[in-house]
């Protein structure tokens, strides 16, 4: 067992540290990014039924953003707190929370795909799918959901690679299957004719490569934690840590989806395109939270690590890198994106009447995310240092407390104007108040 990549986490200085971590997991999820966005620019462009079929897929989004949740009560509630537990010496309990983790990702699957499947028009419907619509959707979901498990396992277990310092390895994971979709896309969906039902299938297939992956090097010698069958049986004292915290990152990302539910439901009465036009927008939203994310997974683990530890100045200092670093790329992004939205929405599709519907609204419903680089960096803060409770309140808030209030309220008052706006009011406030509850925090989790 070599544990020095996972040691480098309480040695190394700081900042190349800090981005020698995050490097790796950014560019695995710019490519990730890079293959969610060809599924829509392909299917966007398919002769005849483009703009009918983005829509379509749009709607399943929710499903699956709320399916794929689930994977981030695993990868990002349990790998934090099996790297504290590394920090703090204690190695078995770090191999306890990978094996139940693990388990958990099976029963996760088990439950969501079956429900999603028998009920999975009801759903379509209530999401946002018109007569026009739901036959792209079910087409779509219907094979995406034969897949689930690999999904599940190739992002649930992925971070246990992190906190290991072998971001490198965990990147491959996400390159492969990133790639392969890239590849397989124009194949099923042109060559083979399949349509949506293509989409999806070079999506499983390609998630399929990347479960494999991670596993292979979790149940290598080359892991320094590896995924054993003697820590999966499942126990209260691993559980419960690891689903309270869980369940704030799970929030976040299911959270996605009920606000898709609520928008979508709302746009359908205005007409398909503006259903059409989110789509673009969420997509756009994702060029900016993806990578994101991938700096995240790069220095969670770092914070967690010093901080099982006890090396508080090392925390302090990951923080400052990751607040200057995380809040300068999503504001140069964002106001890129308000000042020319039409080049973000010639690339997803050539309707002239949809591109000046997303001209229209991307300034509105973008302008709170220009200052959402503090959120993002405080509440992974709050999960990478076990605070549970707090966590949740920060993931409730954005979506739960304000945008599906406001999503509901504002179209009355301001049209359809209104849904795109609610986006924007409530990222700015929550923003705002996830910054001050951090800073009134911080010094006291320290203490």
């Amino acid at each position: 067992m070599n544990n020095a990549y996972e040691e480098r986490l309480g040695t190394e200085r700081m900042l190349p540290l800090v981005f020698k971590m995050a490097l790796p997991a950014i560019a695995a999820q710019f490519v990730n990014l890079l293959y969610n966005l060809v599924d829509r620019i392909y299917i966007g462009h398919i002769p005849d039924i483009g703009t009918d079929a983005l829509a379509g897929i749009g709607v399943t989004s929710a499903v699956i953003i709320l399916i794929s949740a689930f994977s981030s009560i695993v990868g990002a509630g349990g790998a934090p707190l099996a790297a504290i537990a590394l920090g703090q010496g204690d190695r078995e309990r770090a191999g306890k929370i990978l094996g139940n983790g693990f388990i958990l990702l099976i029963i996760f699957t088990l439950i969501t795909s079956s429900i999603a499947y028998i009920f999975m028009e009801p759903i379509l419907l209530f999401t946002g799918a018109s007569g026009r619509t739901i036959g792209y959707a079910t087409d779509y979901l219907s094979v995406y959901l034969l897949g689930t498990l690999f999904v599940e396992l190739s992002v649930g277990l992925n971070t246990f690679i992190n906190i290991q310092g072998r971001p490198a390895i965990a990147m491959y994971s996400v390159l492969i299957g990133a790639i392969l979709n890239i590849a397989l896309d124009p194949l099923f969906i042109f060559t083979f004719d399949m349509g949506v039902k293509g989409a999806a299938f070079a999506t499983i297939l390609s998630q399929a490569c990347s479960a494999a992956w991670t596993l292979s090097f979790l149940t290598s010698g080359k892991a320094s934690l590896r995924l054993e069958r003697q820590y999966m049986k499942l126990h209260k004292s691993i559980l419960f840590p690891v689903l309270a915290l869980g369940i704030s990152p799970f929030i976040m990302a299911s959270t996605e989806s009920l606000v898709s539910f609520v928008l979508n439901g709302t746009l359908e009465r205005f007409g398909d395109i503006y259903v059409s036009a989110l789509a673009i927008m969420q997509s756009a939203m994702m060029i900016v939270s993806v990578p994101l994310t991938g700096f995240a997974q790069g220095f969670v683990p770092i914070v967690s690590y010093n901080y099982g530890h006890h090396d508080f100045n090392r925390v302090k200092s990951c923080f400052k890198i990751a607040l200057i670093s995380m809040f300068s790329f999503n504001f140069v992004l964002i106001v890129f994106m308000i000042l020319f939205p039409s080049v973000i929405a010639g690339a997803f599709t050539t309707d002239q009447k949809l591109i000046t519907v997303v001209c229209q609204m991307m300034p509105i419903f973008l302008a709170g995310m220009t200052i959402f680089g503090l959120q993002r960096t405080c509440q992974n803060m709050f999960v990478a240092l076990g605070q549970a409770k707090v966590s949740i309140f920060i993931a409730l808030l954005r979506k739960v407390f304000l945008l599906v209030p406001l999503a509901l309220v504002l179209p009355h008052i301001m049209g359809v104007h209104g849904v795109f706006a609610a986006e924007g009011i409530s990222d700015a406030t929550a923003a705002i108040c996830c910054t001050l509850i951090f800073a009134f925090r911080f010094p006291k989790i320290l203490r």
